[in-house]
């Protein structure tokens, strides 16, 4: 499986979580681009084919994440 370089996850977290709170929903904005290149990228690296699979993959991979770490899961 590919894993991702531990140089590359901590600039592609941050990334996406920053221009989530920017994205406007539309289509075709640069913004929506620009997050569904980062969110193909968190899948790549992350061998996920979900961004919130890719997500917590990622903060398992970051360091100083626990391996029991669940914290970025929703209830319900």
């Amino acid at each position: 499986m590919l894993m991702a370089h531990p140089a590359v996850l901590p600039g592609l977290v941050p990334r996406y979580w920053a221009l989530s709170v920017l994205d406007a929903s539309e289509d075709g904005s640069p913004v929506r681009k620009e997050i569904e290149d980062v969110e193909r990228a968190l899948c790549v690296v992350t061998g996920t084919g979900d961004v919130h699979a890719a997500l917590i993959a990622a903060r398992h991979n970051l360091p100083g994440a626990g391996v029991l770490d669940d914290s970025v899961l929703v209830s319900g």
